[in-house]
């Protein structure tokens, strides 16, 4: 299977890495000669425009900052679109709006093709070794073409149902995850003022009901002071604006989702769209003149599970034959 990759960002150029690791032919495209660099000296083809990754691959798969760049990408007159034939897939796996995915896979699909939207969690250091888990929308015919080249990028894969359900899944856990980092910033930044070791309150939320997936990966980089999440403010302001947006359209009185709009958005207007969303935190650090800071945690997130083929999660109550 050939495989054209478009997007070679933080979270981009490891798949991609995963992809030419496991030995299928590559051809990559990005705006930053530096990003397909690596890969073109690893043998991947580096192309010209998005319709030639389109006319050398069986699947493209892009993977981009914002819909209106994917939007750009495929629709442009040298775009994706333009390069597809009959039989050829187009995974989205750009964190996305489900509109947007959906709107664009009917234009797929008049060219002959098959869309997907294929969003990663985990954070890039699990896209590294292979370990990320990924969400799959679209027919499952698509699906189980796809499998193989997901199992070589992923640790776990989940067939949400049809085209743009996996988008809107994303949303909604990448709300969740924003959610809980604001939550540990207001219990540290609490734990320094009421005098509490760091180190010690760290270990207090591991070990007890208030543990999550964000505290045990962005805690420690809050408390090192590196802050490196290798995920910007710009981009959890556009997903949790994404989350607003699924709960307007179905008429939800949401709540703690404005707050989190607001307070995220206020982070990038103090420090940069480009700045790491870790360091929300700095809107309480501050406000109060304190630092949240302990020694012995690590200045990066390295995973460190060995790399495995990826498998299809099966959800509770379903049978897949």
């Amino acid at each position: 299977m050939k495989v054209g990759f478009i997007g070679l960002g933080n979270v981009g150029s490891k798949l991609a890495g995963s992809l030419l690791r496991q030995g299928f032919a590559m051809t990559v495209l990005d705006l930053d000669p530096s990003a397909v660099e690596p890969l073109a000296a690893g043998g991947a083809f580096a192309a010209s425009s998005p319709r030639q990754v389109a006319e050398r691959s069986d699947v493209v798969i892009t993977c981009l900052p914002s819909p209106a760049i994917s939007a750009a990408v495929l629709e442009a007159d040298d775009g994706v679109i333009a390069g597809l034939s009959v039989g050829n897939i187009w995974a989205e796996m750009s964190t996305t709006d489900h509109n947007e995915v959906t709107r664009l896979g009917a234009l797929v699909s008049s060219r002959g093709a098959s869309p997907m939207d294929c969003p990663v969690s985990g954070g890039c250091h699990r896209a590294a070794t292979g370990n990320i888990s990924i969400l799959a929308g679209g027919d499952r015919e698509t699906f189980e073409r796809m499998l193989p080249l997901l199992a070589a990028m992923g640790r776990e894969i989940l067939h949400t149902g049809p085209l743009g359900s996996a988008s809107v899944l994303k949303v909604i856990t990448n709300y969740l995850a924003s959610a809980n980092l604001w939550a540990l910033c207001e219990a540290l930044v609490t734990a320094e003022r009421a005098g509490m070791d760091l180190g010690a309150t760290y270990e207090a939320i591991r070990i007890s009901s208030g543990n999550s997936f964000v505290h045990e990966t962005e805690s420690q980089l809050i408390l090192n002071g590196s802050r490196d999440i290798d995920f910007t403010m710009e981009l959890v302001v556009k997903d949790v604006g994404l989350f607003q947006s699924i709960g307007d359209e179905h008429g939800i009185p949401l709540e703690l989702s404005p707050l989190l709009v607001g307070i995220f958005n206020d982070g990038m207007r103090r420090y940069g769209p480009k700045e790491w969303s870790t360091n929300i935190v700095r809107r309480l650090e501050d406000s109060l003149g304190c630092q949240v800071l302990a020694p012995g945690f690590p200045a990066e997130l390295v995973d460190h599970e060995p790399e495995v083929p990826g498998h299809e999660v099966v959800p509770m109550g379903m049978v897949r034959p």
